[in-house]
């Protein structure tokens, strides 16, 4: 399933960091926001060259996990590498 264009729309015409949280607050559940931010860390740890096995145990989290985040930064024209990538 793809996500929502109208969605993506309105989270891009949502230009204040405070609303963003709360909108997401409002949409998403505690849990769906910890797996998010987690998705997010795991991502940068891997790119500042954090072994799997280190972000397994710092985050208590499977293997399995690690390598899709590890995938989607060896993907070509992958969008996060060009954001973490920006971030330095």
């Amino acid at each position: 399933m793809r996500i929502d264009q109208e969605l993506l729309e309105v989270i891009l015409s949502i230009k204040n960091k405070d609303e963003l949280d709360c909108f997401f607050e409002e949409l998403f559940t505690p849990a769906e926001l910890s797996d998010l931010s987690l998705r997010w860390k795991l991502l940068k740890e891997l790119h500042a060259g954090m072994t799997q096995r280190k972000i397994a145990e710092k985050y208590g989290i499977s293997l399995c996990k690690i390598t899709r985040g590890s995938k989607v930064l060896k993907k070509d024209g992958s969008v996060a590498l060009k954001v973490l990538d920006s971030m330095n």
